[in-house]
């Protein structure tokens, strides 16, 4: 079966207008997501689980739903593949681990179950590192996911598997989650859009500690517009998620009119070690958003302490959940995971306090910092895509990188701040690798990223680069 591109490489949006208005049915938009992925998973391995079946019943529902005059919601017969760190009901789900590779949830994630009731056509799963750690798509599983732009090369990750099921039309929406940069990282190395929305945006639910707001759930999709489609759907408060924030109107157009909007600019976050390729490339989106009428000022809030608060919260937090597994299953679980353990197994109730104090004092300054901008435009990553081989880069511009994810510290402090940040397709280093710039927000301002981030995206059109071996 022939891939149809002139199909899976449609805005998510304009799918659903063809499909709800009878010029196309769901099963046809599937039929051609799935020769897609026929065509170009091999090269990539971007999908490790799928399930055609259960997709062609969610296709027919939808089919059925507009014979009978109705949508089944904003995400109408879109095939999805969820991350496989998200619990699917049915659907194999190994977290990237040799421990659950044979593992079938029986319930789905919240962020899951509401992309289905809205209409979303499940059809699969994407690849991950072992339980999420690292922004390296690789796992004993599955093995190592394949940047489509150059498939020598990382996709990043954790969300790489999503990221890279995107950039080669193989879905036109796909979730992720994003502790120090999974979503974002993955996003800019692949050309596409990937969003951590604010602490509290996008419930999680099931979790062991409903309290503990590293981690996030958000979409990513090839377009602004797109991602706004799917935080319609998921970014919905619940009694079941203490922390969640009240509903946000995603539905509005993201489209504004940026002239006056004042951001704050930095290469580099007041110092980070970063590759000289990734400075050259994203130094001209500060002309960029000068030619957008934005006031820029060159500055960058201060991020003291968010170091400290990162590593200690998330390695104690991994001692808690995967500490048993190891116990239990010993050199089953990779070297990322076993190294978290330790770390944080050495974790005491003073240094618990002290990231906590931290991370508060932290958050208060951005607060301070957003009185008087409205944006931080940055970078995403501190280098480019790497080799694929390579489990993560041991040093940036000549400054050695001493664990797996130090080299990610450009994402992981937005985490720790619990600010909405989002990923957007800027340009490509002259050896075609992308390269995406990371717009910041003041806390709860999801959609205002949304509305910039549109302004870059429509103004350089990076986003119709499309991987050549997806054509």
């Amino acid at each position: 079966m022939s891939p149809d591109t002139g199909l899976v490489f449609r805005t998510a949006r304009e799918l659903v207008t063809l499909m709800v208005t009878r010029q196309v049915s769901a099963r046809e938009v599937l039929d051609a997501h799935l020769a897609q992925i026929e065509k170009t998973n091999p090269e990539v391995n971007a999908i490790v689980t799928l399930a055609p079946e259960r997709a062609r019943t969610l296709a027919e529902r939808a089919d059925t739903a507009i014979a009978r005059g109705r949508s089944l919601g904003p995400l109408h017969g879109l095939p999805v593949a969820h991350k496989d760190l998200a619990n699917t009901a049915g659907i194999r789900t190994t977290f990237g681990s040799l421990v659950y590779q044979a593992h079938v949830p029986v319930r789905d994630d919240l962020h899951v179950r509401r992309m289905v009731d809205a209409g979303a056509v499940t059809l699969g799963k994407t690849n991950t590192p072992e339980f999420g750690n690292g922004s390296q798509t690789f796992n004993r599983v599955f093995g190592a996911t394949r940047n489509p732009y150059d498939v020598t090369r990382t996709c990043g990750g954790s969300s790489g598997g999503a990221a890279v099921a995107l950039a080669t039309g193989m879905v036109p929406i796909a979730d992720g989650s994003d502790m120090g940069g999974s979503l974002r990282n993955p996003a800019s190395f692949c050309n596409v859009v990937g969003l951590r929305p604010s602490i509290g945006r996008v419930p999680l639910w099931p979790v062991t500690n409903d309290h503990f707001t590293l981690p996030a759930v958000g979409a990513m999709a090839r377009t602004v517009g797109d991602l706004a489609l799917q935080m319609r759907v998921i970014a919905q408060p619940t009694p079941r998620s203490p922390v969640s924030l009240p509903p946000a109107d995603f539905s509005r157009p993201v489209e504004r009119d940026v002239r006056g909007t004042r951001v704050a600019w930095s290469v580099d976050l007041g110092g980070l070690p970063v590759d000289p390729r990734v400075v050259h490339a994203m130094t001209p989106a500060r002309d960029l958003l000068l030619d957008l009428g934005c006031e820029v000022v060159d500055t960058c809030p201060d991020f003291d302490g968010a170091d400290e608060a990162f590593t200690v919260q998330r390695a104690s937090a991994q001692a808690y959940v995967y500490g048993p597994l190891l116990d239990e299953y010993g050199d089953q679980l990779g070297d990322n995971v076993r190294w978290e353990i330790a770390r944080g197994r050495a974790v005491t109730a003073i240094d618990l306090e002290r990231a906590a104090v931290l991370r508060t004092e932290l958050y208060n300054r951005m607060l301070d910092f957003f009185a008087t901008h409205q944006f931080l435009v940055t970078l995403v990553s501190q280098v480019v895509p790497f080799d694929v081989d390579l489990p993560y880069p041991t040093e940036i511009d000549g400054t050695p990188m001493t664990c797996y994810r130090e080299w990610m510290r450009s994402c992981a402090w937005m985490s720790v701040a619990g600010l909405p940040c989002m990923s957007v397709p800027f340009t490509f280093t002259p050896e075609g690798l992308p390269v995406g710039v990371q717009i910041v927000g003041a806390p709860g301002d999801d959609f205002g990223v949304l509305s910039l981030g549109h302004a870059i995206e429509a103004a350089t059109t990076t986003w119709r680069r499309h991987p050549a071996l997806a054509l």
